[in-house]
C-alpha cells in the first residue's frame, strides 16, 4: 500500500530522530562512562604486557641455594606503533648495524604487525637503566622484565640442567608457551618444568604518544597477577657434590652416591664438567657450540649415559645368584692357577691365595672362582638357554638393563643381552656356558651405567631391596612420595647377602682396596677393572658405608686409569670420610688424587664466554 507524502515524511523523520538518539547515547557512554575514550582523546594507548613469574628456586638437601633468578630485560616492539624512528641513533644505542635492524624488523613484521615481539633479548640491568633514559624517543619499543638462572656454587651442571628458548614446535604442542618464552631443556629444569615455571600474568598499561607508561588501566582492574613457580628441595648434598667434582678434575669419569635408606641421590658428578652459568643468557648458544665440539665432551652426562662393562664389581651379583640357585655354598672352594682355562678359552687372574672359599672369592676377586660359579648356574638347568634366562631374570631384579624412570630424563638402560641375542649370533642351541663365560667377571657384552652400579651397592646395603634413585625430595611444601618411596625387591633371598657383605668388608680391610681403608669407619667395597678395547682399562670401585646402618653407597669410575684400587677406591674413601665425619684426616691421599692428571694431552681450543652486558 502506498504511503501518503505526509506519512513518508513522518517515517523518515522518525528514523533520523532514532538514529540521532542512538548516536547521542553512544557519545554519552564514550565521553562520560568509558575511560577508554578519555585515553584515546588524550592520545593514549593500551598495552598488554606479559608478566613472567619468578621461576622456582632449587636448594640442596641442607637448604643451600643451588639455583636462583636474576632480573634481565627483553626489548619488545609492536611494528605498527613504530613511528618517526631515528634508526641510526637506535642502532648505535644497541650496538647493531642498520642492516641487522632492517632484517629483524622485517622478520617481526612478517610474524605480526600488531602483537609485541622480542627485538633484543636478555639485556642486563645496567644496560636497561641506560636504555630507559632514551626509550621515549623510540615509539613502539618498550621493555619487559624477565629472569635468568644463576648458579652460585657453579656445580652440578648436568643434574640441574639448563633453560633455553622454546622452538616453533613447542609453541604448537603447548598453548602455554609462545615465541620468546623459556623452558627447561635438561636435568631437573626439564623434568620439573610444570612446577618450576609458575603461571604468567597480564598487565594492562596506559602509554602516551611518547611511549612513556602512564600507569595501570582502570587501576589494574583487568590485570592478572603472575604466580611464582614452586621451589624444589633436591636430594643433593651441595658440599659433597662440589668435593666430588674437585676430586675428579683432570680425570674422565663419574661419581654417583646414593642414600640407601631412601634412594636419594647425594652426588651425581661427571667429569669433565662445566660451569652451569656458561649456558645462561646471550652467550648460551655460542658456549654450547664450543662445548659440543670439545673432544672431551663436557656436555655428556657420564653418570647416566656412559655404558661400561662393570668388571669385577659384577661378581657380587653372580655370587648372590649362585647362592640363590644353590650351585655354590659358603664352604665351596675352587683353586686358581693364575686364571681359568677350558678348551680354547683362558681367563687370566692375578696372584692371590688358592684355593678360596666363597667369602674369600669376594675378598681376593678371583676370576677363576666366578667362571666356575657362572657356568654352574647356566648348566644347572635342562638347557643352557633356560639357565641363562634364569640368570638374566635375577640380574634384572637389581635394576640393570632398564631405566629407573624417575626424575632422571637422560638415563640409559644399559645392556643385559637376551638369550635371543646369542641365538642370533651363534645359532639356536649352538652356544654353551663357556661361550659366554666372560659375563662371569662383568665383561663381554654387558653394559652398565655408574648410576646402576651405585644402586647395586645400595641394594646390598639394604640386604635385598632398593628405592628408585631420584634427585628431588620436595616440591614446594609437599614431600615426594609414591613411586619414589616404593621398595623394589630383588629375586634373591635376604639371607644370602650377609656373606657377600662380609666379603666386601674384607676387600677393604685386607683385600684389593686395603690402601683405602678408614680408621674407625668399617665399610664394604669391591674393586673392578673394566676392560677398555680403546686404551688403558677403567678404574672402578663400588662401596657403602658404614657396614652397619649404611648412610651412603658409592660408585666411582675413572676412565683409562688402571685397577680399581689405584684411583677409584681412594676417591670413594675420601668422599665417605667427608660425608660421615665432615673432616679429612688423610692429606697425602687427598693430595695424590688432586694432583693426578689422567687426561690425554689437551688440544688448544677456544675459551667459553661469560655473560656480559651490552655496551
Amino acid at each position: 500500500m502506498d504511503l501518503r507524502y505526509s506519512d513518508r515524511k513522518l517515517l523518515i523523520g522518525g528514523v533520523i530522530v532514532i538514529t540521532g538518539i542512538i548516536f547521542l547515547i553512544r557519545l554519552f557512554f564514550l565521553q562520560v562512562l568509558d575511560d577508554s575514550y578519555k585515553l584515546s582523546a588524550e592520545n593514549n594507548v593500551l598495552r598488554h604486557m606479559t608478566e613472567y613469574p619468578a621461576r622456582g628456586l632449587v636448594y640442596d638437601r641442607n637448604g643451600k641455594l643451588l639455583v636462583y633468578n636474576e632480573a634481565y630485560y627483553d626489548l619488545m616492539v609492536i611494528p605498527k606503533q613504530v613511528d618517526d624512528l631515528d634508526t641510526l641513533d637506535f642502532c648505535n644505542t644497541l650496538g647493531i648495524t642498520v642492516e641487522d635492524f632492517k632484517q629483524r624488523m622485517q622478520k617481526i613484521t612478517d610474524y605480526s604487525k600488531h602483537k609485541p615481539s622480542v627485538f633484543e633479548k636478555q639485556l642486563s640491568s645496567e644496560f636497561y637503566a641506560m636504555l630507559q633514559e632514551k626509550l621515549h624517543h623510540y615509539k613502539g619499543f618498550f621493555t619487559q622484565t624477565r629472569t635468568l638462572r644463576k648458579y652460585p656454587s657453579r656445580v652440578a651442571a648436568h643434574l640441574l640442567g639448563y633453560v633455553g628458548e622454546v622452538d616453533e614446535r613447542m609453541t604448537k604442542d603447548n598453548v602455554y608457551y609462545k615465541s620468546g618464552d623459556y623452558i627447561g631443556v635438561s636435568g631437573i629444569e626439564k623434568y620439573y618444568e610444570e612446577y618450576l615455571r609458575g603461571q604468567k600474568g597480564d598487565k594492562v598499561m596506559m602509554v602516551d604518544v611518547k611511549n612513556v607508561p602512564k600507569g595501570s588501566f582502570k587501576n589494574g582492574e583487568y590485570d592478572k597477577l603472575p604466580v611464582s613457580g614452586l621451589d624444589l628441595i633436591s636430594t643433593i648434598d651441595g658440599e659433597l657434590q662440589a668435593y666430588a667434582e674437585k676430586l675428579m678434575q683432570n680425570k674422565i669419569g663419574s661419581v654417583v652416591a646414593i642414600e640407601p635408606s631412601t634412594g636419594e641421590i647425594l652426588v651425581l658428578a661427571t667429569s669433565p664438567t662445566y660451569d652451569p652459568n656458561l649456558l645462561v643468557g646471550r652467550v648460551r648458544s655460542a658456549n654450547y657450540s664450543l662445548m659440543s665440539k670439545d673432544e672431551f665432551k663436557p656436555l655428556f652426562n657420564r653418570a647416566l649415559m656412559a655404558q661400561y662393562p662393570p668388571g669385577s664389581t659384577f661378581k657380587l651379583v653372580n655370587n648372590l645368584i649362585g647362592q640363590q640357585e644353590k650351585v655354590v655354598f659358603p664352604q665351596t672352594t675352587y683353586g686358581c692357577r693364575m686364571g681359568y682355562s677350558a678348551g680354547p678359552i683362558h681367563v687370566g687372574c692375578h696372584q692371590h691365595p688358592s684355593p678360596l672359599n666363597l667369602l674369600q672369592s669376594v675378598q681376593h676377586s678371583c676370576n677363576a672362582y666366578y667362571c666356575n660359579v657362572y657356568r654352574n648356574i647356566l648348566d644347572s638347568k635342562k638347557s643352557v638357554r633356560e639357565g641363562y634366562d634364569v640368570w638374566r631374570k635375577h640380574v634384572l631384579s637389581f635394576g640393570f638393563g632398564k631405566k629407573f624412570n624417575t626424575d632422571l630424563p637422560s638415563e640409559l638402560k644399559g645392556l643385559i643381552p637376551t638369550g635371543d641375542y646369542y641365538d642370533k649370533i651363534y645359532g639356536k642351541s649352538r652356544w654353551k656356558s663357556l661361550t659366554v663365560v666372560s659375563l662371569s667377571i662383568g665383561q663381554g657384552e654387558l653394559g652398565t651405567t655408574p648410576l646402576q652400579l651405585a644402586n647395586l651397592v645400595a641394594t646390598l646395603a639394604n640386604r635385598g631391596f632398593y628405592y628408585p634413585p631420584h634427585l628431588v625430595k620436595q616440591i614446594g611444601a609437599k614431600k615426594i612420595e609414591n613411586e619414589f618411596t616404593t621398595r623394589n625387591y630383588t629375586t634373591i633371598d635376604s639371607g644370602y647377602f650377609q656373606l657377600v657383605i662380609d666379603g666386601m668388608e674384607q676387600v677393604v680391610e685386607a683385600g684389593t682396596a686395603a690402601r683405602s681403608k678408614l680408621k674407625g669407619i668399617p665399610y664394604c667395597g669391591k674393586t673392578g677393572t673394566a676392560q677398555n678395547p680403546h686404551g688403558e682399562d677403567h678404574s672402578v670401585f663400588v662401596c657403602f658405608a658404614p657396614k652397619d646402618n649404611p648412610k651412603i653407597a658409592l660408585a666411582v669410575f675413572v676412565e683409562n686409569s688402571g685397577k680399581g684400587g689405584t684411583y677409584a677406591a681412594p676417591i670413594a674413601s675420601l668422599l665417605i670420610e667427608k660425608y660421615l665425619t665432615d673432616s679429612l684426616r688423610r692429606p697425602l691421599v687427598e693430595e695424590f688424587i688432586l694432583n693426578a692428571n689422567l687426561m690425554p694431552k689437551p688440544v688448544e681450543k677456544p675459551v667459553a664466554k661469560k655473560e656480559t652486558s651490552i655496551d
